[in-house]
């Protein structure tokens, strides 16, 4: 038994997908997800050019070895485009073993430790009505914890937020940019930043949400990077009145030590991590407990293989995981995170956002969601199947993230 091809399909069912399509000799299919956003061909190339010629002729069961063979065997490790591209073939890899042996992947892993995934949904609004509006459209779905986002007063636009939301609607922040005649963008687009009137603002929203929603809904935050250490640490104070579930990304993520300060001063929780793409990028925020939700995903991070070392080390420490599930990590990559997070112990909660119908098309998913709860179902392997012919019918499209500006034309952190 052993590999006989090794495919890239690239594809954009509204939103541009690198998926790894790993065949063996004996006919057994195994799928990976290696899509980053805004950089997807960075990774297809580095599959297609580098990558895929070596795994001919391996032993599709050694999963271990191959992960450490394409990880120690290079001289460049890690990066956002190394490890994407490792996970592919990682997921493909677990996707072939668990469907040769008849069983869904998280059976491999360990089986169940619970019955389903708690999810959190995306509710924003550009102002408070616009964003209880969407809020109440989750809770009717029963959904029981939401992540809170915000327009700011004086900024004309603000990354993950709608104008628009309606109860219950999909809404996907997330695609990058494309041009308005529905072309591909030349550059990203420039949005504009005021990190003071986001610190005024955000605590009284949540001042609201919890008076209009009561205490029982579990509430989080994202602050995208955007402030520096004294800066979270005065956010993270704010927002204890309200109990948050977690603070996330409110620091530069390559700054390891910038946390230390925020827990200093406040004791709301703290999530972290999803654009890091190794342990080490975890090591001291573990061991030293600044962190208490690992906010990776298995795309990104090395695979299924690297994400549950990451997650049984932060098991040592009592810290769960928040695995990042947004519409940029294909359905492939969604059920990876899924039959984790169903398997590990120290599970926390799974973000959920429901990717469009276009691209469920594309991707036949097994995964059930069901009052706030997913499951990845059980059908052997990953339990996603690729249509190959109606992904050829979308094209790659060149998208990007925005750029942020302060008021004064100074370049901000994403």
């Amino acid at each position: 038994m052993s590999i006989s091809k090794a495919e890239i399909i690239i594809t954009s069912p509204g939103r541009n997908f690198v998926t790894l399509k790993i065949t063996t000799d004996d006919g057994f299919v195994g799928w990976g997800d290696a899509t980053l956003n805004g950089r997807e061909l960075s990774v297809a190339s580095y599959l297609s050019d580098h990558l895929a010629s070596t795994l001919i002729g391996r032993d599709e069961n050694r999963i271990e070895d191959t992960w450490q063979y394409l990880y120690r065997g290079a001289y460049w490790r890690r990066g956002p485009v190394t490890m994407c591209a490792i996970a592919a073939v990682d997921m493909a890899l677990w996707d072939i073993k668990a469907k040769r042996a008849g069983v869904p992947l998280y059976q491999l892993l360990g089986g169940a430790s619970r019955n389903a995934l708690r999810v959190y949904a995306h509710a924003s609004g550009n102002d408070y009505a616009t964003l209880s509006a969407a809020m109440r459209g989750y809770v009717d779905q029963g959904y029981t914890a939401i992540r809170v986002q915000t327009g700011v007063p004086g900024l004309d636009t603000v990354y993950g937020v709608s104008a628009t939301a309606k109860p219950g609607e999909k809404y996907d922040y997330e695609p990058a940019h494309r041009a308005a005649d529905g072309t591909a963008a030349t550059r990203p687009e420039e949005e504009d930043w005021d990190t003071h009137s986001y610190l005024r603002h955000v605590p009284q929203i949540f001042a609201q949400v919890r008076e209009e929603f009561g205490p029982g809904l579990s509430l989080l935050h994202d602050a995208h990077h955007r402030l520096s250490p004294i800066e979270a640490a005065r956010l993270a104070k704010s927002l204890e009145p309200y109990d948050l579930f977690w603070l996330e990304d409110s620091t530069p993520a390559e700054d390891q030590e910038a946390v230390r300060l925020i827990r200093q001063h406040s004791t709301t929780p703290l999530a972290t991590g999803e654009v890091f793409n190794s342990v080490y990028d975890y090591q001291t925020l573990i061991t030293d407990r600044l962190i208490d939700y690992v906010r990776s995903s298995t795309t990104h991070t090395g695979g299924i293989t690297a994400m549950k070392k990451i997650l049984d080390f932060a098991d040592i420490y009592g810290i769960r995981s928040g695995l990042h599930g947004p519409t940029d990590v294909s359905p492939v990559g969604m059920a990876a995170n899924m039959h984790l997070g169903l398997a590990i112990h120290n599970f926390g909660i799974q973000e959920y956002m429901p990717h469009s119908d276009a691209t469920l098309e594309v991707f036949k998913t097994s995964y059930t969601f069901d009052s706030g709860f997913l499951h990845p179902g059980e059908a052997p392997g990953l339990g996603v199947e690729l249509d190959e012919q109606l992904a050829a019918e979308h094209p790659y499209t060149a998208a990007y993230l925005p750029v942020n500006r302060l008021q004064d034309g100074s370049l901000h952190d994403w």
